[in-house]
């Protein structure tokens, strides 16, 4: 939005006059449907005599008084900003405004719940957001006491980041809950979820007998799919677990986790009040997988209360080293607390593969990005800030000895406790412990930006052993930095029992070529398998045999983490037009039924899919797409019944169904008259099956509103409207884009839903005429919608399926626009769907190339 930016000189001045001390919080929620009440009362001091201004973004302030004297709203109030003069020593800031719920999943979001007319509510602030619902000086680094006095219907359940207050009733249906203060904490952390939820409370009791007061929140109308013992088993575990890993105390008085409605991220670490995205409450089977990343989502949140919440970055351009650090944080946590001890396995297929899929964008930075003003924040919630940085942190620890970066992890919590950091406080820290000087380290892995590649390169003598054995390191002509890498080198042969590590060598990559000489007079095995057990962040390659072996082979590796490699390794080599999208599709077939891993298995599916959309010839697409689906077909029927792969292999199959025999499965099993031993078709299955059909124009507007009166949910709507943007007719594409280009009316999950039905791969040709719309619209959609829904905007609708140069063209056009149209954020998000959309012809013409 136009007016609502800060730069970060902007935030170091305002930090280097003020210091705030408190906020009190009135809000009133019971003033209308649009609309709430808000009144903050800020205390401060300053510089005598000095400027600088509050945030607020509201429809209207009807009051603004400053240390006792009225100030003019239309005089002092615009672009939301307060300008403030003739401040004093200390000061108190009284500020009552309208401000207006929002249904993008920012600022204080307002739902209303379908199935029984229930309202809920909930806070969404970071990155800028608290601004939205009270005047503040919004910028981390200036903490503060919050006092929240909330006004709403007495029948509700509220929550925010201090205990739950008894209510006092007004005696009109109205009751007012006065919060006691909390913590000094960032405006960014405070947090208010309130009205008709279903709470499930409980004590945590740590080995010291210290009791914490938990809760488990989700709306009414999700009680009976809400599985609050699961999710407070993860989360007691990390408490014992994070406690003793820091050796200090959760750091606040209570722990609730409310999942709310219409979520933008897949959570936030509000102090003692996180909230999650209703996705993780399961209203139908499925795989352990999704367990697993609801986990680590619990795990994530409960680090940041130490890293992020006690402890707080100064500025943005360290949000890195707090996701990050969560993100290690959490994997960690669940192999050594946890069901899922094989979660480095998730870690390297999943996040790994995000961060060498973004660290490859003409858009990579470094992990410690220069983050200028709040809209360059909004973009960089990216796989360099979460992945690579966790990676880069899991290197760290093994560079610095666990037992030191444990021990300088405690002093940086103690040293820094309810204050603001920088890096560098952090690897002092760590220097301190380990007595080793972080400084090269930091420039090589922290400071610089592009993956690096290591390759095999070796000499056979005449008994096939190797004469010699070399690991190189390349790295991309933009970012030349070769870096220092502890890797693994694996070796494996195929044995009775499978692909069988048979020798592993561990030693420092540093440079162009390193040596390897442990390996001279070894046998060429079967396969090699550089950085073995994932020590180093870096893309590997293969040798010629070890790929031969790969497509014979990778299902028959002993343990997941090398497979997991291998499969990251060979995807990243089809994005980057290294192996062809059939060669892929032949490896995947040839491996997938042999995959035990289920997360692992369900990212090869997704990958398929998108390798035959994006990367394969067009002359090829519909055969491959054909395989595919066959073979998914014959693993749906082969599963265990009623087993996690045969759910796979149906979601799978629905995903990618074509013929006429597997379209008349998909409406056999929706409509009851065919059945599959085990296959329960829940809820969520069926919408899986009627969105593919209304796709393929087997599906009329009429099944799908009958579905939708069967599922009155607000799921069941997003679904419907999802579905009925997929029909393949010129009237229902043109309806779903009025819907979300010509209107602002959309929330966000049902735009998000509308999106993902509108762009389907195989109906190209009626696609084809939004492209030119897109570029007429993009930056008008930039400028006039938040920065999330801009952003989903954007992404979504990018023509990525128009696969000609013209798309490219269009795209530099744009960008030559001024930069007031077109500003760094969305160039940003521009050139990356330009780099897409120049893949996707790298990788078509390989395929062709590899045709027959």
């Amino acid at each position: 939005m136009p007016g609502t930016n800060l730069t970060r000189e902007e935030a170091a001045e305002r930090a280097r006059l003020l210091s705030v001390s408190s906020y009190e919080v009135e809000l009133d929620l019971t003033t209308g449907p649009d609309t709430f009440a808000s009144t903050s009362v800020v205390r401060f001091s300053a510089q005598p005599g000095s400027a600088t201004f509050a945030d607020l973004v509201a429809p209207s302030v009807e009051e603004i008084v400053l240390n006792g004297r009225a100030l003019d709203p239309a005089a002092v109030y615009a672009d939301s900003r307060i300008a403030l003069d003739g401040l004093e020593t200390d000061n108190e800031l009284k500020v009552r405004a309208t401000c207006a719920y929002s249904h993008t999943g920012e600022g204080l979001h307002r739902f209303v719940d379908p199935v029984d007319g229930g309202v809920s509510l909930y806070t969404q602030f970071e990155v800028p957001d608290a601004r939205r619902v009270f005047a503040d000086f919004e910028q981390p680094d200036l903490k503060a006491t919050f006092r929240f006095t909330v006004t709403a219907p007495q029948d509700w359940e509220l929550f925010s980041n201090s205990p739950t207050p008894r209510p006092e009733p007004l005696g009109d249906g109205r009751a007012v809950w006065r919060f006691a203060p909390t913590e000094r904490i960032s405006t960014y952390i405070t947090a208010l979820v309130a009205g008709d939820y279903h709470v499930v409370r409980d004590t945590y009791t740590g080995p010291d007998g210290t009791a914490v007061p938990m809760a488990v929140a989700a709306r009414k109308s999700l009680a009976e799919f809400l599985d609050a013992e699961e999710i407070l088993d993860v989360t007691k575990k990390g408490f014992d677990y994070f406690q003793q890993l820091f050796d200090l105390p959760y750091p606040f008085p209570k722990y609730d986790q409310l999942f709310v409605p219409e979520y933008n991220a897949g959570a936030m670490e509000n102090a003692g009040c996180v909230t999650f995205r209703e996705d993780y409450i399961f209203r139908s089977k499925v795989t352990e997988a999704a367990y697993e990343r609801r986990a680590e989502t619990i795990l994530h949140e409960l680090a940041h209360m130490w890293f992020g919440d006690l402890v707080t970055m100064e500025w943005w351009n360290d949000l890195w080293l707090n996701e990050s650090f969560a993100t290690y944080a959490s994997v960690r946590c669940q192999v050594h607390a946890t069901r899922w001890s094989g979660a480095w396995t998730t870690f390297a297929n999943v996040e790994k593969t995000w961060a060498y899929a973004q660290d490859q964008l003409p858009s990579t930075h470094p992990i410690v990005a220069e983050i200028r003003d709040l809209e360059d924040v909004y973009v960089n919630f990216d796989g360099i800030t979460y992945a690579k940085g966790a990676s880069v942190l899991k290197q760290l620890v093994a560079y610095v000895g666990d037992d030191a970066f444990v021990s300088g992890l405690r002093t940086y919590f103690r040293r820094h406790a309810w204050g603001n950091t920088r890096l560098s406080d952090l690897l002092g820290a760590l220097e301190e412990a380990s007595g080793r000087d972080l400084g090269a380290w930091s420039k090589s892995w922290l400071e610089t930006a592009g993956p690096n590649t290591l390759r095999p390169v070796f000499t056979l003598d005449d008994s096939g052993a190797y004469s010699s054995f070399t690991i190189t390191q390349e790295a991309p002509a933009d970012y030349p930095t070769l870096r220092p890498h502890r890797v693994a080198v694996g070796l494996y042969d195929r044995k009775p029992e499978g692909l069988v590590r048979t020798h592993r060598i561990e030693l420092d990559v540093d440079g162009a070529s390193t040596a390897v000489p442990e390996l001279v007079g070894v046998a060429q095995p079967d396969l090699v398998l550089l950085n073995d057990d994932d020590l180093s962040y870096a893309r590997i390659r293969f040798d010629e045999r070890s790929v031969a072996t790969l497509v014979e082979s990778i299902g028959d590796f002993a343990e997941s983490l090398p497979r997991a490699l291998s499969w990251v390794a060979t995807w990243d080599m089809v994005r980057n037009a290294e192996l062809p999208a059939r060669d892929y599709v032949a490896l995947v077939i040839s491996g997938a039924q042999r995959e035990s891993d289920i997360g692992v298995l369900q990212s090869l599916q997704r990958q398929v899919k998108a390798a035959i959309e994006l990367y394969a010839a067009p002359a090829w697409r519909e055969e491959g797409a054909a395989k595919w689906a066959a073979f998914a077909h014959s693993q749906l029927l082969a599963a265990h019944p009623g087993s996690d792969v045969q759910l796979a292999w149906a979601r799978a199959l629905a995903a990618v169904a074509r013929s006429t025999e597997h379209l008349d499965l998909l409406s056999g099993l929706l409509a009851g008259t065919q059945q599959i031993d085990g296959l329960v078709v829940d809820t969520e299955l069926r919408w899986t099956l009627l969105h593919r059909l209304a796709a393929t124009g087997r599906a009329p507007e009429g099944q799908i509103t009958a579905e939708e009166e069967r599922d009155p949910t607000a799921a069941g709507k997003r679904h419907a409207a999802s579905a009925r943007a997929a029909i393949p007719t010129v009237e229902a594409k043109a309806a779903a884009w009025a819907s979300m280009v010509d209107s602002d009316e959309l929330p966000n999950e049902t735009l998000m839903a509308v999106v993902l039905g509108f762009r389907q791969a195989d109906q190209r040709d009626l696609l084809a005429p939004y492209a030119d719309k897109y570029f007429a619209k993009v930056a008008d959609l930039w400028a006039t919608r938040t920065p999330h829904m801009a952003q989903l905007l954007v992404n979504g609708l990018y023509p990525s399926l128009i696969v000609e140069q013209r798309i490219v063209d269009a795209v530099d056009t744009a960008l030559a626009q001024d930069p007031t149209r077109v500003p760094a954020p969305l160039r940003r998000l521009l050139l990356e769907q330009r780099d897409g959309t120049q893949r996707t012809l790298r990788g078509e013409a390989l395929d062709a190339a590899a045709r027959g």
